[in-house]
């Protein structure tokens, strides 16, 4: 049987061990009917020129920016539609992969038409029995995206669960038709990072498309290295503007989102959230995260999500 042609959205930038760690574990993976697309994100590193170097299969694009995830993605998202892939998967640079996880994520979408999008079982790198994402749902009264199973210890029975359907996917592994992609859009570029995922998954389900989980594709994610300094700043090893983009996404995803019936409920829950980190931060003396965190909640409340 011919295997579904496949391309893999790798998004690099400054980080040539953990895109080479990612790279080495891709190579031993069991389908074969794939090419690995890195997008550099203008890095200054030299670390496109040594991936390039060290993995001469990958297909490199070298951006003239730094577009964040987003727009790293979406430039090797184009690629895939201008070459005619039929699937495209976003993969983080910071994760390793069983070899045959890719066999259940195309099986899956081969098996239902109206199945957009797919995701795996991931696992934390550092432990791989504790649950990073077993999927994720989202609660529509209070504008609550969560991931399901997280930090729970699995011994192999989510692996023998029946698949599900899931309100959205985390980017660290998402699957698509590239069809659907032409249809719905590429991610937001002005979302940078953080909440494009759940916008997107929206936005698909929104064309009468499904999401799906298969269980049976395994990852291992190195969690948050995209977010961390490499040297510790004076509040932490998190720039402040991590905070603002969290703080400033979500709203954006809540103003467009948020169905009218919850507006109330959601208004006072996000309120009791605000407020919380903010009173974090205050009580841990962080106040450049503050600032950052009040401007994310400022722009996100009196600007617009424009592309």
């Amino acid at each position: 049987m011919t295997q579904k042609k496949l391309a893999i959205v790798i998004v690099n930038w400054n980080s040539y061990d953990l895109t080479s760690d990612t790279l080495v574990s891709l190579s031993s993976t069991s389908y074969k009917n794939y090419d690995i697309i890195v997008v550099d994100n203008f890095s200054i590193d030299d670390s496109a020129t040594q991936l390039e170097k060290e993995f001469p299969s990958i297909i490199l694009l070298r951006s003239d920016e730094n577009k964040g995830f987003t727009g790293g993605n979406n430039m090797g998202f184009e690629y895939a539609i201008q070459q005619g892939y039929e699937y495209v998967m976003m993969l983080n640079n910071d994760v390793a992969v069983e070899p045959d996880f890719l066999e259940p994520l195309v099986a899956k979408l081969d098996s239902d038409q109206k199945i957009g999008g797919v995701q795996p079982l991931i696992y934390f790198y550092h432990d791989r029995e504790l649950i990073w994402n077993a999927g994720s749902r989202y609660n529509a009264i209070f504008g609550i995206p969560y991931i399901l199973y997280y930090y729970r210890k699995d011994k192999g029975q989510l692996q023998r669960k029946k698949q599900k359907s899931i309100d959205w996917i985390t980017g660290c592994a998402f699957m698509m038709r590239t069809e659907v992609l032409k249809k719905v859009g590429v991610l937001k570029q002005d979302f940078f990072i953080y909440y494009e995922d759940v916008d997107l998954s929206f936005r698909i389900k929104a064309a009468g498309y499904g999401l799906a989980y298969a269980p049976s594709s395994v990852v291992y994610h190195k969690t948050g290295m995209s977010h961390k300094s490499k040297e510790k700043l004076k509040e932490g090893y998190l720039n402040p503007k991590v905070h603002y983009l969290n703080a400033r996404n979500r709203l954006f995803v809540l103003k467009e989102y948020t169905q009218k019936m919850a507006v109330p409920t959601v208004i006072l829950y996000q309120i009791i959230y605000f407020f919380g980190i903010s009173f974090y931060f205050i009580f841990r003396r962080r106040w450049q995260k503050l600032k950052a965190w009040n401007k994310g909640i400022k722009d996100g409340l009196f600007t617009t999500l424009k592309n």
